[in-house]
């Protein structure tokens, strides 16, 4: 979802509402690279293809633009009524509720959750493919390519992926173990700039760089519907690969003052989404320049390279270690949630309030507990094991009846840029400013979510299109998914 998100900064916003707030433009700087730069980046080689040399670059920039732009607005909105000496708002929906109605906040919240669950899908889908890819890329080096047996059950990995995330799941106080930030970010940048060096190293192979592949029109297909179907699955994958907004508030809110953090953090956005588009056009014209109109849909595990295998494997690898901690990271609001209602609605029973204590090596214990050191057991509580092993069951089980890589992460990137990264913004940017129906500055800013909200609409069809059509294909739960 980018990258992924929130698993940069949300332990700073998690110090309590006196925290000391000691960020600077740099380090908010690094936390938006980071919360952009994620598995997003393995589907940009496939997306410029569909949308050609002209096209794809300017659409790339475009939303880079438009994403600068609604950050802007979103920033101004961190503190309620001014955005210099007002009461600051710690999350999105905090804003929300402060600027907009009842209405606004529960389709808010809505879409922050779907967005959510539906990375955890993503996650799910990415990291296994990364698995059979290890795979796949050891066997063919053994046994050369294209050896029989050299292609194992997705769905299999899959059951693995989902059934480690459980056990990560009830371990305590998971979402403040530190170290997760750091591992994800230092993973998510080794894969990314691996797979910018693989692809030029293929580039280069090519009569010395000297050929460069594609055309302006982008992949061409036999039948015009199925072009256009891709241009429009390309935007939702190019909306996944920017979208931020959702842990924009909880980046500003480690920013110290003065400077006003609306201030800082504008510079902060600049500075991030202009280093993120030179990265991303970077990636996606060399991949593009490589492979041509046959660039894979995910550039690690596309059939894409198999050599030098030890380099594809750590590429991968980084994958895989990075999806598992940021599993957990945008897991932990959901079942947050999902406790918290089930806890209201039946305040009283037993099961739901039960909690026993375990006894469990030193070494699975979180850092940042307080309990003794002398201290061997935790609290285990029903509700939790219940609840996340229903939510993580269900997540897998979606990502096996649909593993397909670009049509996922577009329907992501789709369902989540408009609400998050558009019309919340605007909406609260008009309600701040007083912006009265009929002005000029209405018509503009309402003609900008609606174009955006035609894209979102528009990348929907395009994913749901390739999924539909994906399912006709495919076998689900058999190998090869």
């Amino acid at each position: 979802m980018a990258a992924d998100r929130r698993t940069v900064v949300v332990y700073d916003a998690e110090a309590g509402d006196d925290h000391e707030r000691q960020g600077t433009v740099w380090t908010a700087t690094s936390h938006i690279v980071a919360a952009v730069v994620g598995s997003g980046v393995l589907a940009l080689a496939w997306t410029v293809a569909q949308l050609g040399w002209v096209v794809g670059p300017l659409v790339l920039v475009g939303f880079s633009c438009v994403t600068y732009y609604t950050s802007a607005l979103l920033a101004d909105c961190y503190r309620y009524p001014d955005p210099v000496d007002g009461a600051v708002n710690r999350e999105y929906i905090d804003a929300v509720r402060c600027y907009l109605d009842r209405k606004n906040v529960v389709l808010c919240g809505c879409a922050q959750y779907v967005n959510l669950w539906g990375t955890l899908v993503g996650y799910t889908i990415t990291a296994s493919a990364s698995m059979i890819a290890v795979k796949r890329v050891n066997c063919f080096h053994r046994d050369g390519y294209g050896a029989a047996g050299c292609n194992p059950s997705g769905s299999t990995y899959m059951v693995v992926f989902g059934v480690f995330q459980l056990l990560l799941s009830q371990l305590p106080s998971l979402h403040n173990i530190a170290w997760l930030s750091v591992v994800a970010v230092a993973t998510s940048f080794g894969y990314s700039f691996i797979s910018l060096g693989l692809c030029a190293a293929k580039w280069a192979s090519h009569d010395g760089g000297h050929d460069i592949r594609g055309t302006l029109a982008g992949a061409a297909v036999d039948v015009p519907r199925d072009k256009a179907f891709n241009v429009l699955l390309a935007l939702g994958n190019i909306a996944f690969s920017y979208t931020f907004a959702d842990v924009l508030i909880e980046i500003q809110d480690t920013l110290r003052a003065p400077p006003a953090e609306n201030t800082t953090m504008k510079k902060a956005s600049f500075y991030g989404l202009g280093m993120t588009t030179v990265f991303y056009l970077a990636l996606g014209c060399t991949g593009y320049a490589a492979f041509g109109d046959d660039a894979p849909g995910n550039i690690l595990t596309g059939f894409a390279f198999y050599e030098p295998f030890w380099l594809v494997d750590v590429a991968n690898v980084c994958v895989i270690v990075h999806l598992i901690g940021a599993y957990q990271v945008f897991a932990q609001p959901i079942f947050a949630r999902l406790e918290s209602c089930v806890a209201c609605r039946w305040p009283d029973a037993k099961f739901i309030n039960a909690t026993y204590y375990v006894r469990v090596p030193p070494c699975l214990r979180s850092s940042s507990s307080s309990a003794p050191a002398s201290s061997t057991t935790v609290a285990v509580a029903p509700l939790k094991l219940v609840l996340r092993t229903i939510v993580i069951m269900f997540t897998t089980l979606v990502a096996m009846l649909l593993p397909f890589f670009n049509a996922v992460l577009g329907l992501i990137g789709a369902l989540g840029f408009w609400p998050l990264s558009v019309y919340f913004p605007v909406s609260m940017h008009m309600a701040r400013l007083k912006i009265r129906r009929g002005e000029l500055r209405w018509w503009l800013l309402q003609a900008m979510s609606f174009v955006c909200l035609l894209i979102s609409i528009a990348a929907s069809i395009g994913s749901v299109q390739d999924i539909v059509h994906n399912l006709k294909a495919a076998a689900p739960f058999k190998p090869g998914n």
